[in-house]
């Protein structure tokens, strides 16, 4: 992945605007715990909760970005997006580690 694709991925999918590096930690924390209990049934520690939340709104961020203005979204938005893309992301591992 380049620059510029790497540029181009952040500037997608970033929700940054409307929440703040501090609620978007409590967001991740949230959505990973969340997202653990849909995938697995069991939540895993704090920080990696909060690893698979942040990563995982990236993702839901990039994904969305194509249907909506995510930017424009708030902290319910904001969690949703972080949700669905960590319940991508715990799948994906889950297939990966399957093999």
């Amino acid at each position: 992945m380049g620059v510029m694709a790497a540029a181009e991925f952040l500037a997608r999918s970033t929700t940054l605007t409307s929440v703040g590096w501090i609620g978007y930690i409590i967001i991740g924390a949230i959505a990973g715990w969340i997202a653990g209990k849909i995938v697995k049934g069991s939540g895993s520690g704090i920080l990696i909760n909060i690893v698979i939340g942040v990563v995982g709104a990236l993702i839901g961020g990039f994904l969305l970005s194509f249907f909506v203005n995510t930017a424009a979204g708030g902290w319910w938005f904001t969690l949703f997006t972080a949700i669905l893309g960590s319940v991508i992301l715990l799948w994906l591992v889950g297939m990966v580690q399957k093999r």
